[in-house]
């Protein structure tokens, strides 16, 4: 937590700080006024940040007092903060005791957990083959810390019973709750009214009376949902005496790494996408379903394939869930997206790029256990193969101005087949396009947020600047740098290795980049763009997600997608003399 907020610069902890050395080591010294300072010890850090937090305390001066739990910390960082941010301090503190809340259980679990994993699938992750088998490697990558949000495990309104009901990282098995709402109040995704709900339970099934069974409709409803929060949605939106809960729960699923996503039991490639009131990663970062949502996340797909029709070189390398199948009731806590995984990987591995530092049932990191089989026991050859294509393929997106929300939960690495690794996209929302540039790559007219089909109007651009922090923050940091330091720090690879190889493969993918797609239109090189920002740049765009997520409001800090909100750190990407 302490590393965390000095690299956000919380209270000035970074940039008002002076670095003093003590007989223990290096300290930096916060003064609060009136002769008083904060101390904080700390080491070199060089991912996201310069320094990091050495140990888990903060010093005052004078007096020499040691503040060591999160909540004296936070009390002592909120007197510098103005007055009314003092609510994000709390709420930030409650977080802390729910991620540790979290950490206990996953602890007292720990050894039950993975042998129930080694029981059902093997004792070898790099065996636990296709969509059913991905469901095991989310439990392990949800075991796992954020690389950069520092108390990611808790969830707000889950406590102890919850999270072993329905969390991912407790691989529960559980029956959804279904309401039956006026077919004329629900909005499907076009012509996917019907396949929506194949396999799901019939109004027959559901013990709908015979008069409704034309009338109305079903939608899934997460328990956690059905508990509460349904009852106050269903009142603003007028239909609470006009739906029809279900009174029994039907329909058994497990939960994915995002928690609000399950996968049907009997079908895991089918997966169902549900609104939870809930939150993670922030306060404001709640887990709801939002109507705009379901319709950018088939926008994304959509613009994807046409990138992939264009770049043949990526058939049957690049693999898209099919996110086109939707239903809402005019509010966020009634959706739900119906997503459906590629066909065909039953005998591959598919994993999510979180999964991969996890420790495995035999203690080493998910990476070594698939390094032996597909690699001849060399970490460093997969995370080769993995950087090769992830980078050749967003170097690709950004040359036509994209970039994606696709960190280590929404990429998953396929192994396993003719192809060579793959890589598996979802979730689709959220991205950064810049209009210009993907005008100049397809042609045919202006494209813009309208033809597309993007609800939300932050999506479009008209610089390379948001597109190329997007691309820095997700792909470089989340899914290769993260990789290189958490296996580097693990010890199945050398991290300078590692991050050697980051650093050359975004060099020879942007190498590529420049001879497929040079100038033209008035803009520069898309590859030069992303050289100048990644290869020379003294400093990188992180991250501040503690800021924006639950210290600040949007109004205080300024940020208008809390995702999208970043600070700076230094470039670990520099090579060293």
């Amino acid at each position: 937590m302490l590393g965390a907020l000095l690299r956000e610069d919380v209270g000035g902890l970074r940039t008002r700080s002076t670095l003093v050395a003590l007989p223990d080591g290096p300290w930096l010294r916060l003064p609060t006024g009136e002769g008083r300072a904060l101390l904080l010890p700390v080491r070199e850090d060089g991912f996201q940040s310069r320094w990091t937090a050495r140990l888990p305390l903060l010093r005052q001066e004078p007096g020499g007092r040691d503040l060591t739990s999160t909540g004296a910390v936070l009390d002592a960082l909120a007197r510098l903060a103005a007055p009314g941010d003092a609510p994000g301090y709390r709420a930030f503190a409650e977080e802390c005791d729910r991620d540790l809340l979290a950490r206990r259980l996953h602890s007292a679990t720990h050894a039950a957990v993975l042998a129930r994993l080694a029981e059902v699938h093997g004792p070898d992750p790099a065996y636990w083959h296709g969509h059913r088998g991905s469901l095991a490697h989310d439990t392990l990558a949800a075991r796992t810390d954020h690389p950069v949000h520092p108390v990611a495990r808790g969830r707000r309104g889950m406590g102890a019973a919850e999270l072993r009901a329905w969390a991912p990282e407790f691989h529960p098995r559980f029956a959804l709750r279904w309401l039956a709402l006026p077919a004329e109040h629900v909005v499907h995704a076009p012509g996917a009214a019907g396949v929506l709900r194949e396999g799901w339970p019939t109004p027959a099934e559901a013990g709908l009376p015979d008069r409704l069974h034309d009338s109305h409709v079903l939608l899934p409803v997460h328990p956690m949902t059905w508990a509460g929060p349904l009852h106050e949605a269903l009142a603003e939106t007028g239909l609470a005496d006009r739906a029809v809960p279900v009174g029994r729960p039907l329909l058994d699923v497990v939960p994915t790494l995002s928690t609000r996503t399950v996968a049907l039991a009997a079908r895991p490639a089918e997966h169902l996408k549900l609104p939870l009131a809930t939150s993670t990663l922030g306060l404001l970062n709640r887990r709801t379903v939002t109507p705009a949502s379901l319709l950018d996340g088939a926008a994304g797909q959509r613009l994807l394939a046409r990138v992939l029709a264009r770049a043949p070189r990526f058939a049957g390398r690049i693999l898209l869930a099919d996110e086109t199948r939707w239903a809402h009731a005019g509010h966020d806590m009634l959706a739900v997206l119906r997503r459906v995984q590629p066909a065909g990987l039953e005998g591959a591995v598919v994993l999510p790029l979180a999964a991969l530092p996890a420790p495995a049932p035999d203690g080493r990191p998910v990476a070594a256990a698939l390094a032996d089989r597909f690699h001849g026991g060399d970490v460093t050859a997969l995370v080769d193969s993995l950087l090769t294509l992830l980078f050749d393929w967003q170097t690709t997106l950004f040359a036509h101005g994209i970039a994606l929300e696709s960190h280590q939960q929404n990429v998953s690495l396929v192994l396993g087949g003719a192809e060579g690794p793959r890589l598996l996209l979802k979730d689709n929302d959220g991205p950064r396009v810049n209009t210009r540039r993907l005008t100049a790559a397809l042609g045919g007219g202006e494209w813009n947020a309208e033809r597309l089909g993007f609800a939300d109007r932050r999506v479009c651009v008209t610089g390379d600047g948001p597109v190329a922090d997007l691309f820095t923050a997700i792909t470089v940091h989340l899914c290769a740098g993260a990789l290189a330091f958490g296996l580097g720090a693990r010890g199945p690879a050398r991290p300078d290795a590692l991050l050697a190889l980051v650093r050359d493969r975004l060099r020879e993918a942007l190498d590529r980049t420049a001879a497929a797609y040079p100038a033209a239109d008035g803009l520069p090189s898309a590859a030069e763009v992303l050289r100048a920002r990644l290869l020379h740049a003294p400093e990188l765009p992180v991250k501040a997600m503690v800021t924006a997520g639950t210290l600040l409001t949007k109004a205080r800090s300024g940020a208008t997608d809390i995702n999208k909100h970043y600070t700076t750190g230094p470039n670990y990407l520099l090579r060293k003399a």
